[in-house]
């Protein structure tokens, strides 16, 4: 299994960036505006319409305040072929106004990695701009 790891300084305090990973059905506001178009939630499903209308199913695994950490699984809606899909975000304080959010993502088979790292990194781009202006 290929595992992709973005280790992301953001300039907002950890709760407020913790309170906008954790709200699952508002991604498309909250993190990555323009790169997830629409949000539906059901139960623990989450659907996200991207650009160009695919529909990505994403399973919530885990949202877990005490260890500020969300997990969850893409499991169907794949633009590239994958087999497996589990990622996870964890945000830890770095000071006043500052924290560190950290993406990891697992993928089959292996050899889309290279097929899913330039979404990750661009994915966590985005993130760090939406969250920072959120702060300005």
């Amino acid at each position: 299994m290929a595992t992709i790891v973005q280790d992301i300084v953001i300039e907002s305090a950890a709760e407020d960036v913790w309170e906008a990973v954790r709200d699952v059905g508002a991604v498309h506001r909250r993190l990555v505006p323009g790169y997830v178009l629409d949000v539906r939630m059901e139960g623990d499903t989450r659907y996200l319409t991207v650009p160009g209308g695919a529909v990505v199913r994403e399973l919530i695994v885990s949202v877990d305040d005490g260890l500020r950490r969300l997990a969850y699984s893409a499991v169907e809606g794949f633009r590239i072929p994958l087999t497996h899909h589990h990622a996870s975000f964890q945000v830890f304080p770095e000071g006043p106004g500052r924290c560190r959010l950290v993406w990891i993502t697992d993928v089959l088979p292996h050899a889309m990695v290279e097929q899913v790292r330039p979404r990750v990194v661009r994915g966590a781009e985005v993130m760090k701009e939406t969250l920072e202006r959120r702060v300005g």
